[in-house]
């Protein structure tokens, strides 16, 4: 099960932070100090918590501005929904379903009083009263005559009557519940030797009454089914640390005198991997207090032995899993050789947790880097909330490799990457280096505009506040400057969408050995065709090589004919859409993927506009896509593209879009030779 869109309201700082699409693997949220982006993990996390995390308390965490409501009864926390997740099924969940279930979305929303609920959006519709009404009057005046025909039966009760005192409470629009079709059914099989046997009609209108009327029971069996499967939430965040050395005594200590909460992250990652283990403080320290038994006494050195081995057998257990993962994750080249192995022990009071290198050396936990500690102490407090439960969990990450430095950041991206593929993954970050350049379309902006309004998530890249992108324009402006001074080849590009055209559909040629982008080319986005020229004249004065690549639209006719553009580049090269997508004399980029993005569009929006298309084949896409879908948005059609070849090959795009493409790409690559 995979989450696809979520919605927080009434929580902290948010009011409501509308819905908001949450990417397949990986979705990163971006935002000043303050904006709300860790209330909105929080918030998350309450969806489905793990066991042991608190749920929602309404003295803390419902608007302080509005509290008032709740204290004078205006309203009640049992009706204040809170936050409320949109989830697709995927394969193993579509296995133990029937198929007209495939194609459900499972919402499921919780409320202040922590009360959740669910039900399943595109499911086939629940049999209502009306639906066997007919039928069912056929078969009581079937079941009457066959009565009437014993003539002992003439003063008695027709079996309608009893029907009639069934059906009278239920009106045309009443969904079947279990008691009104028990009551249902029961009247049928008492009156089924009624039937004429001979009369296959009736026979299977009977068999049809039975099977709709407990369709419902079934539907019902199906969603808790569903809901069954539903992920939990992990949340970590950077102050969950192991401990290379804890005192168990100490800690049990701690905890009995309830101590803990005076700072409640300073023992959680502890206490995480003492649930990993199986043990209680308390316990593994008396096992560190028993004295060896008499050697005589054989039951109790079996007894000491058994306790002993069980703590060694659980410790390994642990050690050899947490490597397992960490090394997927932290060391994916084969072939380095810094291969490491987290050791966990007790020696007495203490459990130690250090890393083994090949040659055997054991390094405490805290003298390695802080990504290394960030991924231990990560992977203790996922495996302890989630359980066996870690392949169904959904990772919420507040600010992970805020501690490192920012080329290691770099670095740790692709960490991050790995753990999305085994777990979806949403993370907050400031940091340029944890956004992508590749990665826009997986952000969402988090803004506090006024306390009022409340924290809002922005799915499209916009924000009133600079601040909420500054993570964004720096990732961006790093690009930019890694051009500038490493990159002698540089694409300008209009905008975002022109960008992500480029750079998806060369990776599909280039996998598919059908054509090569040359790699060492940098594609550069102006945001605007009319500010082409100022990234143009800033390249230019860098002695660099520049092409630029304009729709021809409007704009980017208006664009190409600035004469300092064509005094900077030269005619030859201000490349043109039009000259790639000859059919359509005002191509946009998207003409040269006309037929691909009508499926997309059709997929995104289920609106499909191929009739249109053929017949105005000269009519740019974007236009008819302008016209004939409700709002639509080109940047939502661009990512919906990303998507679909993320799943597709260059060999799914048409034999007309592979040459334009192809055409485009050898222009490009001889332009910047």
């Amino acid at each position: 099960m995979k989450l696809i869109k979520a919605r927080v309201q009434n929580y902290r700082s948010i009011r409501d932070t509308g819905e908001f699409e949450i990417e397949e693997l990986k979705t990163i949220m971006v935002g000043p100090n303050e904006a709300g982006k860790t209330v909105i993990l929080q918030a998350l996390q309450k969806l489905n918590r793990p066991e042991g995390v608190d749920g929602f308390d309404d003295i803390r965490d419902y608007p302080r501005s509005l509290y008032n409501d709740i204290t004078t009864g205006k309203v009640k926390s049992e009706n204040i929904e809170v936050v409320r997740g949109y989830f697709s099924l995927d394969d193993e969940d579509k296995k133990v379903i029937p198929k007209e279930f495939h194609e459900c979305i499972y919402v499921l929303h919780r409320n202040l009083d922590n009360k959740g609920y669910y039900f399943l959006q595109n499911a086939p519709a629940k049999k209502k009263f009306i639906d066997v009404k007919n039928d069912l009057n056929r078969i009581s005046s079937h079941i009457d005559k066959q009565f009437l025909d014993d003539v002992a039966n003439a003063e008695k009760p027709k079996p309608s009557d009893s029907l009639k005192v069934i059906t009278d409470t239920l009106t045309d629009d009443t969904f079947f519940d279990k008691e009104s079709s028990d009551k249902i059914k029961k009247w049928l099989e008492a009156n089924y030797s009624l039937i004429d046997e001979d009369n296959t009609k009736e026979e299977e209108r009977y068999a049809k009454i039975l099977k709709e009327i407990e369709y419902n029971n079934e539907f019902k069996k199906i969603e808790e089914l569903i809901n069954s499967r539903k992920p939990v939430f992990v949340l970590f965040n950077n102050f969950f640390k192991v401990k290379p050395l804890i005192h168990l005594e100490h800690l049990a200590d701690r905890i009995e005198r309830q101590l803990l909460d005076d700072d409640k992250y300073y023992d959680y990652g502890n206490l995480c991997l003492l649930k990993l283990l199986g043990f209680s403080p308390r316990e593994l320290s008396e096992i560190g207090k028993t004295p060896s038994p008499n050697k005589d006494d054989f039951d109790a050195l079996k007894k000491y032995r058994d306790t002993l081995d069980k703590r060694s057998y659980q410790l390994d257990a642990a050690s050899i899993r947490l490597t397992k993962e960490i090394k997927a994750i932290w060391n994916p080249n084969p072939n380095r050789k810094k291969k490491k192995k987290i050791n966990i022990s007790a020696d007495g009071q203490y459990l130690k947790v250090v890393v083994e290198d090949d040659i055997g050396v054991k390094i405490e936990l805290d003298q390695r880097s802080e990504g290394f500690q960030w991924l231990v102490s990560f992977y203790v407090v996922f495996f302890a909330e989630a359980m066996d439960k870690h392949k169904n969990a959904i990772l919420l990450l507040d600010e992970p490799g805020m501690s490192l430095h920012g080329l290691k950041q770099r670095d740790f991206r692709k960490t991050l990457s790995k753990l999305s593929e085994q777990n979806q993954t949403i993370y907050t970050t400031h940091s340029p280096f944890l956004v992508g350049p590749d990665e826009l379309d997986l952000v969402r902006v988090v803004e506090l505009k006024d306390r009022e309004e409340g924290t809002k998530v922005h799915t499209t890249i916009s924000s009133s506040d600079p601040a909420g992108l500054l993570p964004l324009q720096e990732a961006l402006g790093y690009d930019l400057a890694q051009s500038l001074f490493t990159q002698q080849k540089n694409l300008i590009l209009e905008g975002l969408t022109d960008y992500w055209y480029i750079d998806a559909t060369a990776s599909l040629l280039r996998e598919s050995n059908i054509e090569k982008l040359d790699e060492k080319i940098a594609l550069v986005f102006a945001n605007s065709a009319g500010k082409v020229v100022y990234y143009a004249t800033i390249l230019h004065a860098h002695n660099l090589k520049i092409i630029a690549l304009l729709d021809s639209d409007s704009a980017g006719d208006q664009a190409a004919q600035q004469e300092n553009l064509v005094h900077t580049l030269g005619n030859k090269n201000i490349l043109r859409t039009k000259d790639f997508c000859v059919n359509v004399p005002k191509a946009e980029i998207e003409d040269l993927l006309r037929e691909t993005l009508i499926i997309v569009a059709n997929e995104e929006y289920s609106v499909n506009v191929k009739s249109i298309s053929d017949a105005q084949p000269t009519r740019p896409i974007i236009d008819i896509f302008s016209k004939e879908i409700p709002n639509f948005s080109k940047y939502k059609l661009a990512k919906a593209f990303i998507k679909w070849t993320r799943n597709n090959e260059a060999n799914n795009l048409t034999a007309i879009e592979i040459e334009n493409w192809k055409k485009l790409i050898q222009t490009i690559n001889k332009n910047l030779k």
